[in-house]
């Protein structure tokens, strides 16, 4: 029980300021590795009792711990250990160490949303309701495609919010879009595919995935109207499949011209082939011009991709694919092989907070935060890309200054990641464009302006 939770906490109640003493011990704890990410602390008034000082004491160092971001804070779960950035890489050769204190704090790697922001009631009662109406039968064995509830909550949804040409019947649930990827890599190799054509830069992650299923990849160079289209022309390496992130590229951050998509389009009918449209965060833009799904334009030959990952939380696992006609026997058989359907209660939970407006409400609420967070920002750093989604480019005079800005944000404790750093580009290096990007959802309201002036410190020089 945490009640019980035995601390060991040399805190000297004979020096003074007692309350500062509790918050080193604290602290030490946590960068030691004595109390780790997740750990839930005693009750404040628990703790008090234990240590022989005030239970105010107490409370005031709790917040000041959250305040600093060593802690976490949430009604009716308690006071948690956050869950900081490790070490980056090992220093090398000519490398500044890293001192232990630096280790902390400041997180503005990209790919994640707030994630105090989860709407823990919402989802608590849609768990309630869900599993106090749903027929026994709803928790059998799932179907491949996902239960009939969800697939038309998730219809609709995309229908209307995404402009997505949808009905239950083409929808699949997954368990997030890599999975889904994994799928699909899966029946391309099984319809006689062998390569698929990504962006480049994007995502290795992506890449991989691919080439666990067999298939090689070969890039598109992104511009400044996304990825281009000539890298599929004749004469180039045959490819019958294309990986795009056509609203909010990434990580570049452009949206894929109306010119480009119509070619993708057509490339797609021409060759018998089919566009994956990876849409991970097209619910977030920030300057009143939304950006329609591409899937609309050829839903027989495009598979449109959205998951909770970046509107909830990644650890939902929960996604879902629009899927042509001609992929859908294929897809549900290689469902149903891998045994790689979502949880019942989880789906029905789901369909339950969007009947009920519960998701699109809080897709409005973190617009707003993310909003005013990409605002304030730009107003300490020259941005690229257009304001929409949970990152944003900064851009670098060359591939050594994104490293060396990189390690500077390590040494003061702020995570970070680049273009060439991180493995966005196929081929780091030569004179493809550097930039840092910035993850501004990740840090939790309490930490956002800290983390700001922390990047304005590390990124003064450009």
């Amino acid at each position: 029980m945490t009640e019980g939770l035995d601390l060991h906490l040399g805190v000297d109640k004979g020096a003074g300021f007692v309350g500062r003493a509790l918050e080193t011990a604290l602290r030490e704890a946590i960068r030691s590795g004595r109390l780790h990410p997740g750990v839930r602390l005693p009750g404040s008034r628990s703790l008090a009792a234990d240590l022989g000082i005030s239970r105010g004491t107490v409370v005031q160092a709790y917040a000041q711990l959250v305040a600093e971001g060593w802690l976490t804070g949430t009604t009716g779960s308690g006071t948690r250990v956050a869950d900081l950035p490790g070490p980056g890489p090992a220093a090398g050769a000519g490398d500044d160490p890293v001192p232990a204190a630096a280790r902390l704090a400041v997180d503005l790697r990209p790919g994640r949303p707030d994630l105090s922001s989860f709407p823990r009631t919402d989802w608590a009662s849609s768990v309630r309701r869900a599993l106090s109406a749903a027929p026994y039968e709803d928790l059998d064995y799932a179907e491949p495609a996902g239960l009939p509830a969800l697939r038309a909550a998730v219809a609709g949804y995309v229908t209307r919010a995404r402009g997505v040409r949808a009905d239950a019947g083409a929808v699949v649930i997954t368990a997030g879009f890599t999975p889904g990827l994994a799928l699909l890599g899966r029946v391309l190799y099984r319809l006689g595919m062998r390569t698929v054509a990504t962006e480049d830069p994007g995502l290795g992650r992506h890449r991989d995935v691919l080439h666990a299923a067999g298939l090689a990849t070969v890039p598109l160079e992104v511009g400044p109207a996304g990825a281009d289209p000539d890298g599929l022309a004749p004469g180039r390496p045959a490819a019958r499949a294309a990986v795009l992130t056509p609203a909010h590229q990434y990580p570049r951050g452009v949206v894929l011209g109306a010119r480009n998509r119509s070619a993708f389009a057509d490339w797609a009918r021409r060759e018998d082939g089919f566009v994956v449209e990876d849409d991970y965060d097209g619910e977030f833009r920030y300057d009143q011009q939304p950006v329609g799904a591409m899937q609309a334009l050829a839903p027989d030959r495009v598979v449109f991709a959205g998951s909770t990952s970046k509107t909830l939380a990644p650890g939902m696992r929960l996604g879902w694919l629009v899927v042509p006609p001609a992929l859908r026997v294929p897809l549900l058989e290689t469902v149903a092989e891998l045994g790689a359907s979502v949880p019942a209660v989880q789906q029905l939970a789901m369909a339950d907070l969007i009947g009920r407006g519960g998701y699109d409400r809080h897709i409005r609420r973190m617009r707003l935060a993310y909003r005013r967070r990409r605002a304030e920002l730009a107003r300490v750093a020259a941005l690229e890309g257009v304001a929409a989604g949970l990152h944003a480019l900064l851009p670098a005079e060359s591939a050594e200054q994104e490293r060396a800005l990189i390690a500077r944000g390590r040494r003061a404790g702020v995570a970070l990641q680049g273009l060439h750093a991180d493995g966005y580009w196929r081929e780091p290096g030569g004179d493809r464009p550097a930039a840092l990007i910035i993850g501004y959802a990740t840090p939790p309201p309490h930490a956002w302006s800290g983390a700001l002036e922390a990047l304005a410190e590390v990124v003064q020089e450009i």
